[in-house]
This record gives structure tokens, sequence and C-alpha cells, in this order.
């Protein structure tokens, strides 16, 4: 188990967001998404911390348009040493590996009409490999059923699919990817705690690496995913770090990570 960094990008800038909040529609002021962080700080000083401190298999997620400088400055500081995600597709999916990504992670691509589309899914293996493809499964509950199964969400997290994260589902799409990023939506940015539930399936059903972000907030959470997901699930953190305008300390995760390495 290890710790994944990010950096998220909106309109050009590093931000923390509370995703739940995302809306595509910039015109209305109360639609506009709660932001917890921004930063005239450049992407690319970001990256360069990350490499400094040899943290591997980090993100950049641009969220929406505006983003690609930035992306590409973050590739360029840290080559091979982070995954992009954010409009991706069979398209343009070669060219952010060229630029310096490790891997490409998808989501909205992949999904057509509530369902997988398997013949993008395939389209983008076969372009890229399998072996450079992330798949976000980034997830929340039907506010009409609140106890029931998490969701595939789609298109910055706005549009529910018909796809339940499921032992079934993880199995299915783990072969046709090389690990899972997954988001929990209804905690991301929040600062609120994990939802154990969920980083408990991801820990007993996914068959490839997984890395779980969303509510994360201090070491003993971070122990806490280590608990549940019985050490096979990564975690990324966000709004808390210190480095993000947070509480928790940037250096002491680093050192736990460093913990988790040296007793692997």
């Amino acid at each position: 188990m290890k710790f994944r960094p990010c950096i998220d990008l909106h309109s050009g800038q590093v931000k923390q967001i509370v995703g739940s909040t995302l809306n595509d529609d910039p015109s209305k002021e109360a639609t506009a998404p709660s932001t917890n962080f921004e930063t005239d700080r450049p992407a690319a000083d970001y990256a360069k911390m990350y490499l400094r401190d040899k943290l591997t298999g980090g993100h950049v997620i641009m969220l929406g348009p505006g983003n690609t400088e930035a992306a590409k400055s973050a590739l360029d500081a840290y080559p091979q040493g982070l995954q992009i995600g954010g409009g991706v597709n069979d398209k343009n999916a070669q060219s952010w590996l060229d630029a310096g990504a490790s891997h490409v992670i998808v989501t909205s691509f992949v999904f057509r009409n509530g369902q997988i589309d398997q013949d993008r899914l395939q389209s983008l293996v076969q372009k890229v490999g399998k072996e450079r493809l992330v798949l976000d499964l980034s997830c929340r509950r039907k506010p009409e059923d609140p106890t029931g199964p998490y969701y595939v969400v789609t298109d910055r997290w706005q549009k529910y699919t018909n796809v339940a994260v499921s032992k079934e589902t993880l199995e299915m799409m783990g072969e046709c990817c090389d690990e899972f990023l997954v988001h929990g939506v209804e905690v991301e940015g929040k600062q609120c705690g994990i939802l154990e539930d969920l980083v408990t399936l991801l820990g007993q059903h996914s068959p490839v690496p997984v890395t779980y972000a969303g509510g994360v907030r201090s070491v003993q959470d971070m122990e806490r995913v280590k608990e549940l997901g019985s050490g096979k699930v990564d975690l990324t953190i966000g709004s808390a770090l210190d480095c993000f305008g947070g509480a928790l300390k940037y250096d002491d995760v680093v050192e736990w990570h460093n913990k988790q390495e040296e007793n692997a």
C-alpha cells in the first residue's frame, strides 16, 4: 500500500474542489463549484516535489477545459511519474503518453447511455495497451437509495451510469486495464472521513491495483484505509494536505508512505 499524490486542475490552476459541486454551467454563480483551495503556484512545482520525494503513480486530473498547458508542464517536470485524466479518448490518449504520462485515466469515454461501451473500451486498449490504461470508476450512491450500491458517475461526476461498483464489474473491467482510480464523490474534498464500505469492497474484489480518494483527513484515516483494504488499496489525499491549504502535513504523509514501502 502506498500514498499516491495528485494535481487537480480547473481553468488552468491547481485547485481542490468539492467533487459533488462540479457543474458544467459556468454562467450561473449559484452553480459554481465549491473550491477549498486554489493557487498560482504552477502545476509543475507540485510535480517536481513529487519527483523529489520519489512518489510514483500519482495523477493529474483536468476538470474541464483550459488545463492542457498546465497538465503538460506537470508531465514534463516528472516524465513517466504521473498519470493523466480528464477528457481522454482514443483520439488523444497516445498524445498524452507521448507527452510523458505513464498512464491515461479514462471514465466518460468508455460509458455511453449509462452503460459500458465495449467498442470504445477495446479501441482504447488496442491503441495504448491495457498496461497504460487506468479506468476511473469514481462513484456515488443515488439520492433515492442512500444505502444502496455505488454507481459509476461520468462527466465530471455529474451523470449517473447504470453500472454499479461490484465484484462482477471490477472483475470484468479489470481484464481491460492496469489499474483503477476510485473517487468516493460524496466525500471528495470534504475532509469528513472515508467511505469505509467502499474501501472494503475495493480491497476484497479489485483484481488490479486500485487507488481510493475521498475524505481522508488524518494519518488515522490512512491507517483505516490500510486496514479495511487489507493493504491492497492505495490512497490519494487532496484538500486535507497542508500543500493544498489543509491541516495534514504533507511531510508526515510522505514519512508514513516511506514506512509502508520499507515494510512491504
